[in-house]
């Protein structure tokens, strides 16, 4: 009797059968696997990481048919401020050293959420999600962002506001 791999043949020969892979993602999966190719390839976005003692530093690194892609440095103790990303969706994505993620609420109240996010970890995150990355750790860190569409706004929020009480400041940067 023939096995499932002997009538079928060999899988790996029926490549022309298989939808060819997109050039450019268009779900929440392949923004998530874009992210982790670029984060996977250190020789081709280490060299341009730059540290600013004033403030986080970013570059945009790509661009593509309605996303974008920043590479940022945090030096110890940097962070963004609470902040949301417009109608933006996204990936955040920790490179080096490690980054703190507050969300939900401020620090320390009721429905707050903190996250350390080491190298490797991933944060999707929708339209209206509000929160702050922090470098709380002794080392620089490194983040990659993809956002879908691509980053217009960042409203940033009062500190005691609430994830749902939006309180947008003057004045916005990639975070």
């Amino acid at each position: 009797m023939n096995s499932d791999i002997q009538i079928g043949g060999d899988l790996l020969a029926v490549a022309h059968l298989l939808p060819p892979a997109p050039e450019h993602p268009s779900t929440v999966s392949g923004f998530a696997g874009l992210a982790r190719t670029i984060a996977a390839d250190r020789d081709a976005w280490a060299p341009l990481v730059r540290y600013d003692a004033v403030s986080r530093w970013y570059h945009r690194l790509r661009t593509g048919p309605g996303y974008e892609v920043w590479l940022l440095s945090w030096l110890p103790g940097q962070g963004s401020g609470p902040h949301d990303h417009g109608p933006s969706s996204g990936v955040l994505t920790v490179l080096d050293g490690e980054l703190t993620e507050h969300a939900g609420a401020p620090a320390g109240e009721p429905g707050a959420t903190t996250r350390v996010l080491r190298p490797g970890a991933q944060r999707v995150f929708a339209p209206g999600y509000v929160h702050e990355a922090v470098n709380t750790g002794l080392e620089p860190a490194v983040s990659l962002h993809v956002y879908f569409p691509g980053l217009t706004e960042m409203p940033m929020h009062l500190p005691h506001c609430s994830a749902t009480g939006r309180t947008p400041l003057a004045g916005s940067t990639t975070g």
